[in-house]
Formats: structure tokens, C-alpha cells, sequence
């Protein structure tokens, strides 16, 4: 008679076993996942002799060390495999044999790319962003696949096709109804809105290139009502974010939480902060950028829609000291020149116990993570408030859906302007009045451009 997996477990030395004590899966990111694979996991390869950057864990040691839980909650809330969540968010494996998508079909994949390619040149998107809706799309592909015994999802919608236009929606609904309701697979509510989002933007992108001749997922909406679990990921509010720079008494906190709540870094970002990163000669009708040449997942860049005044000012003090090295939270000791990402944390938490900002935000003590998240929040609503604002040019252009309208009728250029006037309005709530180099804020947060 064969063991159960928890005595294999239990005979299993305790350093070889990762701990998922006080985890709360529902409200962990992508990025708190990877934290979790580098603090808990590659510790136990390690013991092991593993290595944990070049040699993936294989579905069974998760499985016989009583790991399993990560990987169940990896796919129920992100729909991501291991295999994905190796190459995209933890940035290991060559990466030379190219992703397998779940369909053979040449012109299939082909269609799919051209529109990755399209969202990543023209929407800038992250490499990040860009890996999250390939993952999302080859759900969908599978889900296809599985429940309609093809991989060739353009011939039923092909301009010249010969079938019917029901069998093409019809054959979308079971997709979507084995991801809902297959016994073998179980997904979240908002994993699957997600899915739902990229694969109506996928057909629109096809119908938009002519490729296919209708949208068979535009009902998608009003067929499919997933119930999102009721525990938000938790996160600091524009009212914490006040107390926070009211709070700071040098320019080094305020630049802490501008970095942390205004531009959206992470701790450890933050941490290595140089003068050499802000690019600010640009286009007049563009805005300054912090630029990453080995950020988490790859080059990448940050615009800089708020907070200028405090980081020149924090410059300011800074190139006081003839030894100033550039970095803008410089290290006095230790190996490198600039602090640790712990030290940011214990700035931040002092900070927030200077503020009086409750000791717990629903269930997690504030941190630079929760400061992170706001900026993460208000972005989304912001997205909101575009769409919001397209509505009417929605209606007259005879589309219900405003996205078709910021897809086909707005530009790159403006898309990306209308974006950023929502999301500076939106910080300029949040950080309260403020004064900037040449410009005069006034109390609702606006910037009267004719002071100076």
C-alpha cells in the first residue's frame, strides 16, 4: 500500500519543506508570488542541491515536499502554469525554443502575435504586460481547443466563410463554458473576466485588420457574470497617502513616498534610485521618464507625472556633499553605495507610524507594497475614467463598448495623453497642494502653466 503524500511529507527534513504560514493567496500578485518562489521555495532546492535558477521543480517535488497550494493558487488566481510562471515572472529558463502556444494552426498563431506585437508597439507596453496577455490568450486557445476538437480558431470567422455566424459565437460560449465548468481545471471569477477582456480585444484587433468578418465574443459581457471574490487586495487610500507627506519632516520621506505611491517602484527600486535614470529631454507634448536597464521583467520605463519639485529638491541637498555618488538614497556603509531594500521598508514603516496610520489595512501592516498598490489602484480607476469619458464619441460612432473607440478612433499619441492628464489629476488629489518648479498648484490640484 502506497503512502499518503503528508507521511512522505512529514519524514521529509523541515528545511526541505517550504512554509505558506500567514500567506493569503486571494490577495497575492504576480509579484508576490515570485517572492514567495525566492524566500521559501529556492531555500528547500537549495538543501537539496538544486538549483533554483536553473533547474525547475518538477509538478511532483511540489507535490511530495507539500507544495502543492502554490501551485493551485498560482493557476486559480493568475491562470498562469508553473512552466509560464518560470519564464515570464521569474525570467529563468534560455527562453530559445520559442512559446508554445496550444494550437498548431500557423495562421492561428500568426493572427495571435501580430496582435501581441500590435498592443506592445503601439500601446507601449511592458514586456511584463505583453507575457501577462500572451498567458491569458493561450487559456483561451486551449479552452478552444478542448471544447470544440479544433485549433483553428480564424475559419469560422473569415470574411469568406461559409458557415453560419451563430457557430462561430457558439463555439466561443463552450470555450469559455469549459473554462467555467470543467472538472479537472478551476479558475477564478476574475482570472476569467481577465481572459474574457484580452480575448474580446483579440477578435476586435482581427475584425479592425479585416481579418474576420464579426466579433464573436462582443456578447460575451452580458452571457458570462463571474462573481469576483469579496477580498480586495489590500492597499494604502489617497487619505493615507496625505498623512504620509504631511507627515514627512525631510525631503528624503517625501522622495520615499512620491517613489513609492507616485511613480509606482517597487522597495527595491526605489533602493538603487540614481540621478542617471531620469531622462527628461524629450518631446514637448511627452513627459520625463525613469529608465530600467534590469528591472524584474526586463528594460522597461516609468513616466514622471508627479513630484519633479521633490526629487529636485532631494538633488538639491544632495550635491551638497562633494562625495555624492548620484544615488538618491545613498548608503555610509556597507557594500554598495546605496541602502538596502529592508532600509526602505523601516523608513517607510517609521514614517507611517509617525502618520498614525492604522497598524493593519485589511489584515496586512501598510508597507511599501501596500504604498505601491495605491499607485497600481488609481491607474486602474483611471482607465475607468477614460472610458468613461469616451462614451459619448462611443454613441455617436454606434459602438456600446467605448474600448472600440480608444482602440480605433483615438491615436497612439492622444490615447497616451488622455491617460496621463487623468492619472497627474488623480495624484495631484491624492499628495494634496503642492508646489512645482515654475508652476503655481492651486487648491483643487490643478497647475496654473502662467506662473514663473
Amino acid at each position: 500500500m502506497s503512502r499518503s503524500n503528508a507521511e512522505q511529507v512529514n519524514e521529509i527534513d523541515a528545511e526541505r519543506v517550504p512554509s505558506f504560514d500567514g500567506v493569503r493567496w486571494t490577495s497575492s500578485t504576480l509579484e508576490d508570488f515570485t517572492d514567495l518562489y525566492w524566500d521559501r521555495i529556492a531555500p528547500c532546492l537549495e538543501v537539496e542541491g538544486i538549483d533554483p535558477e536553473s533547474e525547475k521543480p518538477t509538478h511532483q517535488w511540489f507535490r511530495d515536499h507539500g507544495a502543492r497550494p502554490f501551485l493551485a493558487a498560482l493557476r486559480r488566481h493568475h491562470g498562469r502554469s508553473f512552466g509560464e510562471f518560470w519564464h515570464e515572472d521569474l525570467g529563468l529558463g534560455d527562453g530559445d525554443d520559442g512559446y508554445s502556444w496550444a494550437t498548431a494552426d500557423e495562421e492561428t498563431t500568426a493572427a495571435l502575435e501580430q496582435f501581441l506585437d500590435r498592443r506592445r508597439s503601439r500601446y507601449s507596453l511592458a514586456s511584463s504586460s505583453v507575457e501577462t496577455l500572451r498567458t491569458r490568450l493561450n487559456l483561451y486557445v486551449r479552452a478552444y481547443t478542448e471544447a470544440n476538437g479544433t485549433d483553428d480558431l480564424l475559419t469560422p470567422i473569415q470574411r469568406d466563410r461559409e458557415n453560419p455566424a451563430y457557430e462561430a459565437v457558439d463555439a466561443v460560449y463552450a470555450a469559455f463554458d469549459w473554462l467555467n465548468e470543467g472538472a479537472e481545471h478551476e479558475y477564478s471569477g476574475q482570472t476569467l473576466q481577465r481572459v474574457r477582456r484580452v480575448v474580446d480585444a483579440w477578435y476586435q484587433h482581427l475584425v479592425g485588420r479585416r481579418v474576420a468578418s464579426m466579433n464573436p465574443a462582443s456578447g460575451l459581457y452580458d452571457e458570462f457574470k463571474w462573481d469576483v471574490e469579496d477580498s480586495p487586495t489590500p492597499s494604502l487610500s489617497a487619505a493615507h497617502i496625505r498623512t504620509l507627506m504631511q507627515a514627512s519632516g525631510t525631503t528624503r520621506e517625501r522622495l520615499l513616498v512620491v517613489a513609492l505611491a507616485g511613480w509606482g517602484l517597487r522597495a527595491s527600486e526605489v533602493a538603487t534610485l540614481h540621478i542617471s535614470q531620469f531622462q527628461r529631454d524629450v518631446p514637448e507634448d511627452d513627459v520625463p521618464v525613469i529608465t530600467f536597464a534590469n528591472r524584474k521583467n526586463g528594460p522597461g520605463e516609468v513616466s514622471l507625472l508627479y513630484g519633479m519639485d521633490v526629487l529636485d529638491a532631494r538633488i538639491d541637498e544632495l550635491a551638497e556633499a562633494e562625495t555624492w555618488t548620484g544615488y538618491l538614497f545613498p548608503s555610509s556603509q556597507g557594500e554598495t553605495p546605496y541602502v538596502t531594500r529592508d532600509t526602505i521598508r523601516n523608513w517607510f514603516q517609521t514614517l507611517a507610524s509617525r502618520a498614525g496610520l492604522p497598524e493593519e489595512i485589511e489584515g496586512e501592516r501598510p508597507s511599501p507594497q501596500l504604498c505601491r498598490r495605491f499607485w497600481y489602484d488609481t491607474y486602474t480607476a483611471v482607465l475607468e475614467g477614460v472610458l468613461e469619458g469616451v462614451d459619448e464619441i462611443a454613441a455617436e460612432q454606434g459602438s456600446s463598448d467605448p474600448r472600440v473607440v480608444m482602440q480605433n478612433y483615438l491615436s497612439d499619441s492622444r490615447s497616451r495623453r488622455v491617460r496621463r492628464e487623468f492619472m497627474r489629476d488623480q495624484l495631484h488629489t491624492a499628495f494634496g497642494e503642492t508646489h512645482r518648479a515654475g508652476n503655481e498648484t492651486q487648491p483643487d490640484g490643478r497647475v496654473d502653466r502662467r506662473a514663473g
